[in-house]
């Protein structure tokens, strides 16, 4: 803190002048508070505009794969179905992988279904 001294003279008494205190209008202190939350909202309108176009700008094609499609015939199961088409792989992994893609829960098949089958298995 300090205080302004008055002085008239070297023999004159010195007098303390007052500290004033800032005051902010009910104008002041909106304009104050939107200077504040200017780079939030900035931020905020920046994150939801940008943020879907890092999604869908897949250019080089990454997610996309190749599949094969096997038509299933009375008596296959996923199994022997995933025996040829992947003999060099565990069957378990490739009955995970099929049911993933092709959303079968139960793991049910029906004569005549197709199957789509990771082109990386092979045939």
């Amino acid at each position: 803190m300090s205080t302004a001294i008055l002085s008239a003279g070297p023999s004159a008494p010195r007098i303390a002048a007052p500290r004033t205190r800032l005051r902010l209008t009910a104008r002041g202190r909106r304009v104050l508070a939107a200077l504040a939350a200017a780079p939030v909202v900035a931020g905020l309108a920046a994150a939801i505009i940008g943020g879907g176009t890092a999604l869908a700008s897949r250019e080089d094609g990454a997610g996309a794969e190749a599949f094969d499609i096997v038509t299933v015939s009375a008596g296959d199961t996923l199994w022997s179905i995933a025996q040829e088409v992947a003999p060099g792989h565990d069957p378990r992994d490739v009955i995970y992988e099929l049911k993933n893609l092709n959303n079968l829960a139960g793991g049910m098949l029906t004569p005549g279904q197709q199957i789509s089958v990771p082109a990386a298995f092979g045939h």
